[in-house]
């Protein structure tokens, strides 16, 4: 029997019908497209079988069956390892064309080089998009073609860019949903996928929490987050959309939408950041690295109110609130002396929001030893922090309920944790 002819659209980071620039140009294809979303064994072997994310992407996945559905249409679920499901998905189809839109993460690169690689073997078309950014790999650069490295400079060349554009262009593939391909696929529940229900969820994202963005966003007791986050990770929402709104109803938002594509071009062209300094003459720094240090760290009991309560929100929710972050982060680099790396893959088990490039980017920046960083002898104190975002205690006593029946002591000094930071720094340099 002959093999049906199709067009093969790859979902990843991008879960929404609605203005999906790959999507989009699959559905011109002359062939029916077959919407497809591998659960990858590579990226899953790894993490607990509730966790939360997955939960998030299998919910999201969901939605979007519901709506093909009703055009008589469904999602291919796979579950494997990449290369042998393409593999099998080459035998079942006669795949004319795959269109797919690009990640810049360094595991996502090497997949898709070897998944175009093994398409290109079987003569199959294959076309990528770009899709989760504005500017990707190397649109904003320095007059001599380098990438920038510090941030505002990059964002200035964003905005020059970005205003000549605007508004972005956004793609409404609607009117192309009769391409689909017409068949009912099962669509597997989350046991099936080998994971189960976490009672932590992500909350829908409201952009109507931001419009004052720029007077709040520093005072986590007022809730001011517009809990976007997650969705843009996973493309549930689209950067374009995003991107013009924001560009016409707050700078200070649309600053922080910047700072997460800066963070994806250093990654992108320095991809050895994942695991080493941005700045190589921060090596010799010598970590306390005190495994119990780092457990009370992480359970939210050091002593200091808003990093125990930052923790703790983590820990409860998945979130947390990014001036806490900023709090907590220092407080383990400079006051425990604990290497950024620890913290980096605690918050990438722990939020829902985890994006390689961004916490990579920002516990760099709270150790001071990345590009654009804090420097090293600014250490922040969680004292001050506390009276100056959460002076009437609202925030830590949400997440710290026996505060007020005599909290513990600092487990650390604060004055003694910053001079020794600084002289540990300091030596660790002169190496």
């Amino acid at each position: 029997m002959k093999k049906q002819e199709v067009s093969l659209f790859w979902f990843r980071r991008d879960l929404r019908l609605e203005d999906n620039v790959g999507l989009f140009f699959a559905l011109k294809s002359e062939f029916p497209v077959i919407p497809l979303f591998i659960f990858d064994t590579d990226i899953l072997d790894s993490l607990p079988s509730n966790d939360a994310r997955v939960g998030f992407i299998h919910d999201s996945l969901s939605d979007i069956n519901a709506k093909l559905q009703r055009i008589t249409s469904s999602l291919l679920i796979k579950k494997g390892r990449t290369q042998e499901v393409w593999r099998g998905l080459i035998d079942e189809f006669d795949v004319k064309e795959v269109f797919f839109n690009k990640d810049y993460e360094p595991y996502a690169i090497k997949r898709d080089l070897a998944i175009c690689e093994l398409l290109e073997i079987n003569k199959t078309k294959t076309f990528l998009h770009k899709d989760q950014v504005i500017f990707e790999e190397t649109e904003i650069t320095k007059a001599d073609g380098l990438p920038y490295t510090v941030y505002t400079p990059f964002k200035n060349k964003w905005l020059e860019k970005y205003k000549s554009l605007a508004p972005v262009l956004e793609y409404d593939s609607t009117s192309l949903f009769s391409n689909f391909y017409k068949n009912t696929f099962a669509f597997p529940t989350l046991l099936e996928i080998g994971f189960k229900e976490n009672s932590i969820k992500v909350q829908p994202h409201n952009l109507t929490k931001v419009s004052n963005y720029h007077e709040t966003r520093d005072f986590p007791a007022v809730d001011s987050t517009s809990y976007l986050s997650p969705h843009l990770r996973f493309g549930t929402v689209s950067i374009r959309k995003l991107v013009n709104w924001a560009a016409h109803k707050n700078d200070v938002f649309l600053s922080e939408l910047i700072w997460r594509e800066f963070f994806m071009q250093i990654l992108f062209s320095f991809p050895n950041v994942v695991t080493h300094n941005f700045k190589s003459a921060y090596d010799g720094i010598q970590w306390h690295n005190n495994v119990d240090d780092f457990q009370r760290w992480c359970s939210g009991t050091t002593g200091y109110p808003m990093v125990d309560a930052g923790m703790r929100q983590l820990n409860e929710t998945g979130y947390m609130h990014n001036r806490v972050r900023m709090v907590v982060a220092s407080f383990l680099c400079k006051h425990l002396l604990i290497q950024w790396q620890w913290g980096e893959a605690y918050f990438a088990e722990k939020l829902l929001d985890y994006e390689l490039s961004a916490n990579v980017g920002n516990w760099q920046w709270a150790a001071g030893t990345g590009c654009d960083a804090a420097p090293y002898f600014r250490v922040f104190n969680p004292e001050i922090q506390l009276k100056k975002f959460d002076e009437k205690g609202i925030y830590i006593r949400k997440w710290i309920p026996e505060f007020d029946l005599g909290y513990g002591l600092p487990m650390v000094e604060h004055a003694f944790a910053r001079d020794r930071a600084i002289a540990t720094y300091k030596a660790g340099i002169a190496k």
